[in-house]
């Protein structure tokens, strides 16, 4: 790159080539280095970047920490914070400023604690207290649960809540340590002790598990759980114990040497509860299939019902029918009647006509003769007609007889009903004493109810 440069010398090249060949000599130089200094002129745009600058007393440097990397910080960055930073030196091309670009930044006191962290999680690492196949499996349906944490900390409503929630037949137990400070490792410790000594007090109600929980912080206010003894002790710990301290991007030692680490003291709460609630999520898939098939069931059967009754016929559907074609052969004979009354009344008035336009006795006579003709022809077709329709009727008459509720009457059946008037089907239906009527093929019977089988 240098060479690129130097071959330039004898050629002329753009402002926009000389930032670009700088930039990546700055790029390859500089890539991952640690600055200490103190921010000033601190920015925060809408976009979620952070612009500022970091200086001491030899020199300043403009910095750019991207939303995507300033997104897990852990702490609140402000004008005068001593912090090292981490990142690339570049060069922004189109203004020609030289810049650092921060993949992380942390205040400058706990570059110390991070030594010590490194160094005493390749002690413990090496001693195997990180090995996973030796830590205890979790119990999948936990009965009682022990939270260890302070009970002035919103850690511990967040628990109770989601426990509640996910496994509310679970008992959550609070025992209360202090979880920041010099003296909350011996805090921790007393609190693992004391639910020891519960278990052996109360074997019937003994802790399944623990979870030993805070809210995040800086690194100095997690430090307690940084702390060997207290490693020490969660490593010898007969009972299981789920590490959710902090948030997602914080690690502790207690987290690498307990059963279980959770990214926070809730996800640590959802995985001691998951069994429950994987459960709850199954009986309502079970739920859900067997209402699907009952529902199912029921529209086949009502389906079916309901083509089943509609090919049916009740008797005072078909006792309407029989009745509106008798009215309609009533009707026809009178037309038919009607017809032959009509038609005698014009014959009679032309042969009327006729007897008055002749005196003749020969024409009366014959037009007697053609009355009585048509008299007796009319009678014939009455009397033919009415016996054809007689026969009809007869016939519907069976046949109405037949489909009649009331012809079951008269073989000695009865129709027995309460007071209103409605049928009874059963004895569930009518009490002691209750009046009721009786309904034979002739009259009626009414009768008070004085027992009941």
């Amino acid at each position: 790159m240098c060479a690129d440069i130097v071959n330039h010398e004898e050629e002329v090249i753009s402002v926009g080539q000389l930032n670009q060949q700088a930039k990546r000599l700055l790029e390859n130089q500089f890539r991952g280095i640690a600055v200490l200094g103190e921010i000033s002129n601190l920015a925060r745009p809408s976009s979620g970047h952070i612009y500022f600058t970091l200086k001491d007393e030899d020199g300043a440097i403009r910095c750019a920490m991207f939303r995507n990397q300033n997104s897990r910080l852990n702490f609140e960055p402000q004008n005068g914070d001593q912090c090292i930073l981490k990142g690339q030196v570049s060069l922004y091309a189109p203004r020609g400023d030289y810049q650092l670009i921060v993949s992380s930044m942390q205040p400058a006191g706990s570059g110390n604690l991070m030594q010590q962290f490194d160094e005493l999680k390749k002690k413990l690492d090496a001693e195997g207290l990180f090995i996973q196949d030796i830590k205890q499996n979790l119990p999948t349906q936990p009965r009682h649960i022990g939270v260890i944490t302070s009970e002035s900390t919103a850690a511990f409503q967040d628990i109770l809540t989601t426990i509640q929630r996910r496994a509310p037949i679970s008992q959550v137990t609070l025992i209360p340590a202090t979880v920041q400070g010099d003296t909350a490792p011996r805090a921790l410790i007393n609190a693992l002790q004391n639910a020891l000594e519960f278990n052996n007090a109360n074997p019937e109600n003994s802790f399944d598990v623990i979870l030993m929980c805070r809210g995040g912080g800086s690194i100095e206010d997690l430090w307690a759980f940084n702390n060997e003894s207290l490693a020490r002790e969660i490593f010898d710990y007969p009972i299981p114990i789920i590490s959710g301290v902090g948030h997602e991007i914080d690690f502790t030692i207690a987290d690498f040497v307990a059963d279980l680490r959770a990214p926070t003291p809730t996800a640590a709460a959802e995985l001691v509860t998951e069994y429950y609630f994987q459960l709850e999520d199954a009986i309502e898939d079970a739920k859900e299939t067997l209402l699907y098939s009952f529902k199912n069931l029921i529209k086949e059967k009502s389906q079916r019902i309901l083509l089943i009754s509609q090919s049916l016929k009740s008797p005072i559907i078909l006792l309407k029918e029989q009745s509106q074609s008798l009215d309609n052969l009533e009707i026809r004979l009178s037309q038919i009647i009607q017809n032959s009354l009509n038609s005698t009344k014009q014959d009679l008035k032309i042969a009327s006509n006729l007897l008055y336009q002749s005196n003749a006795m020969r024409v009366i006579e014959k037009y007697q003769g053609m009355i009585s003709s048509k008299m007796q022809s009319i009678q014939h077709q009455i009397k033919s007609t009415m016996i054809k329709k007689g026969y009809a009727l007869k016939n519907l008459e069976t046949n109405l007889g037949a489909v009649s509720p009331l012809a079951v009457l008269d073989r000695g059946y009865a129709i027995v009903m309460d007071s209103s008037g409605k049928a009874l089907t059963s004895s569930a239906n009518i009490k002691v004493g209750d009046s009721i009527q009786t309904r034979l093929a002739t009259g009626h019977l009414i009768s008070d109810v004085t027992k009941k089988k």
